[in-house]
């Protein structure tokens, strides 16, 4: 089977073309670095894999997902291109185009996005640009499917197409460079690797390309070759680096083929999308309109719809579903232990968290819908002056929104970051995002002591989030940041309405992960939990203030006597949130012996005060990544000392501000 590499800028429709080819659904959003590790398909008819690599300006790379595609191409075989670009930015698209097809692979182009080009007066003639180029060009709507399956058929027969690499002239001196780059790296050395493209992406500043090329010969003739042609270009003009003279030789080239090949309508109409980018990106408006959006998930989550649906999803479990497990297990003659093991730990503990599944699949769907409409590109870009204010830029908001869905995939996004201490930051900033799996334990006791208020309770927890996270930034860009500058280029891709299935799909694909964790951690943790509180000392069945879990949970009440919450019950239940914050529910549920949400409510306000119960759901919010956050955090940073780090000052933050809470609550009178 034939091997196609998908290439295309960011928010080109890359993903949603893998989609379609493929039949396969990777998860579609509209920032750049949706997709930060190549992933493959099979092609609906059989005949090959698609590879989806990251979204890139250039081959050069800037960040670490954008290196990903430059070693695809020196370290894999594949056997050909399928380019997707953006009709309606074609001069900015076919930058990245050029650099593919002096690579000299079989190439496919796909023109997407011609109804937006259409919509803003521009018109392509497909036939002259094939022309020109030498290869197929097809018009696709991705998003529709329209064209896509001509781009199959060319796909199918890309090994049977002759071509040969692209050769622009790049002037004199860049071509005596080059001739002189040949005598350095013998073409027996690089295997199948095109010399040409290898010594263009060298003098372009491809880092990946310059370690490979560092194995096949010594640095310093390298360095040598480069500052030689560098500066005879720097003496002979007035460009000041050779990325730039390269640049400029393509980009006459460019716009040669597009006086050709496009036709632009003169108009006085400012398209829809920058209309609409006028309000929500302005520097007054841009922030408020965003909390807003914020404030309406969190209305349509806790009070609207998600609040009556969970509770009725309550019902069912505490009431028929535990009725039936009870009636089962009497019929087959259980023992009283492995009733209390399944009604008591499993039934109570992964049903106590299951009732918020509809909270958290609407707050999916919410996110799901602001991502593939286009806003939340905006929102980075709204946060860009913000973030610029604490040392970061927009770029490092979007891993902390993706946060908000859960912290894993968030601190695997900084990756998109390009300076390496602004990545770590964010890594170690993501993690005070308010992920999904704290939902359930912020609707629990919203529900039982501000259920007036719960939208605001939560929507407050969300900004306090950020603005830590914000004030943390400052703190650790003082230390780590200096002298690093930033980078920050978003793309703005045009505003749509997001398709319903594809919105349902985003959706799932967020919400099964909940749904995976209630039958992994969340059924291990509260076997565990009701184990610990069914044995003791003394033996077994001993009474719940003697059993192990209660000694464990001692050992830190003291600690957390000053927060407000100082029992061995809350001790516990936090200890438990190390394996999934959402245990925390499962622990209570256990713990209290309730046999559904609203009596563990009722309990609840037995064992804490308004002021104590707001302390602990901050502490919540603020104490230790989750056990897979962590593990995450391992991997991305490749350093013990950075993800103990990321621990202990979560830890820390989260007692300072808990403690200001309820110390500072109870000296003015709450």
């Amino acid at each position: 089977m034939i091997n196609i590499a998908l290439v295309g800028n960011p928010n080109t429709g890359k993903t949603s073309l893998f989609n379609y080819l493929t039949g396969s659904y990777e998860y579609v959003g509209n920032w750049s670095g949706v997709t930060v590790e190549k992933k493959v398909g099979t092609l609906k008819n059989k005949t090959g894999h698609l590879i989806d690599l990251p979204g890139i300006y250039t081959l050069s790379p800037l960040s670490k997902d954008e290196s990903v595609v430059s070693n695809y191409f020196i370290s894999e075989s594949f056997n050909g291109i399928v380019n997707i670009v953006d009709a309606s930015q074609l001069e900015r698209n076919l930058v990245l185009t050029i650099q593919l097809l002096e690579y000299g692979k079989p190439i496919v182009i796909g023109m997407n996005m011609s109804d937006v080009a259409k919509q803003r007066g521009i018109s392509l003639n497909e036939e002259k640009l094939s022309k020109e180029l030498k290869v197929p060009v097809i018009s696709i709507v991705a998003r529709s499917g329209k064209g896509c399956n001509i781009m199959m058929d060319q796909i199918s027969t890309i090994e049977t197409k002759d071509q040969h690499p692209l050769k622009l002239d790049y002037g004199e001196i860049l071509e005596n460079g080059i001739d002189e780059f040949f005598e350095l790296i013998p073409s027996q050395t690089v295997q199948n690797l095109p010399l040409r493209w290898l010594a263009l992406q060298f003098f372009e500043g491809n880092q990946t390309v310059r370690s490979y090329l560092n194995t096949l010969t010594s640095s310093e003739k390298l360095d040598e070759l480069f500052k030689k042609v560098e500066n005879q270009i720097k003496n002979s003009s007035n460009i000041q680096s050779l990325s730039q003279w390269i640049y400029s030789v393509r980009k006459d080239y460019i716009s040669s083929i597009l006086d050709q090949s496009l036709e632009k309508e003169r108009t006085n109409q400012i398209p829809l999308s920058d209309r609409i980018d006028a309000i929500v990106t302005n520097k007054l408006f841009g922030i408020p309109i965003f909390l807003i959006c914020m404030l309406f998930m969190f209305k349509l989550t806790f009070d609207w719809l998600g609040t009556p649906l969970s509770d009725s999803l309550d019902y069912f479990i505490s009431g028929p579903l535990t009725s039936w497990i009870s009636t089962l297990l009497q019929s087959l003659g259980t023992s009283n232990f492995i009733q209390s093991l399944v009604l008591d730990g499993i039934v109570a503990g992964v049903g106590g968290v299951i009732v918020f599944i509809p909270q958290i699949f609407i707050l999916f769907f919410f996110i799901s819908f602001l991502e593939d409409s286009g806003y939340m590109a905006r929102a980075a870009l709204v946060m860009d002056k913000l973030m610029e204010s604490v040392g970061l830029n927009g770029k490092a908001f979007i891993p902390m929104i993706i946060g908000f869905g859960c912290n894993v995939p968030g601190v695997m996004a900084a990756r998109t970051i390009e300076q390496p201490k602004e990545r770590l930051i964010t890594i170690l900033l993501t993690p005070l995002m308010s992920c999904s799996a704290r939902l359930p334990v912020y609707a629990l006791f919203v529900g039982a002591f501000f259920a007036k208020h719960q939208t605001m309770i939560v929507f407050f927890l969300y900004v306090l989030g950020i603005v830590l996270a914000l004030l943390m930034a400052k703190i650790f860009s003082k230390i780590l940041l200096k002298n690093e500058t930033s980078i920050f280029v978003v793309e703005l891709p045009p505003y749509r309405i997001p398709q319903t299935k594809t919105l349902l799909r985003s959706t799932w694909d967020k919400g099964k992960g909940f749904i995976r964790k209630a039958g992994t951690f969340i059924f291990g943790g509260s076997v565990i939990i009701w184990l610990l509180s069914y044995a003791g000392p003394n033996g077994l069945g001993v009474e719940m203030d003697d059993s192990f879990l209660a000694i464990i949970g001692g050992l830190f009440a003291p600690i957390l006597a000053p927060l407000g919450f100082g029992t061995w019950q809350a001790g516990a239940s936090l200890l438990t949130g190390f394996l999934a914050k959402e245990v925390v529910v499962s622990s209570m549920n256990i713990i209290y012996h309730a046999p559904n949400m609203d009596s563990l409510q009722g309990l609840l306000t037995q064992a804490y005060t308004p002021l104590s119960a707001f302390s602990f759901i901050v502490f919540i919010l603020l104490y230790v990544p989750c056990l897979a956050t962590v593990g995450t955090i391992k991997k991305e940073t490749g350093s013990t000392k950075w993800t103990y780090f990321s621990i202990i000052y979560a830890l820390i933050l989260a007692y300072i501000i808990s403690l200001i809470i309820y110390q500072g609550g109870k000296l003015l009178g709450f």
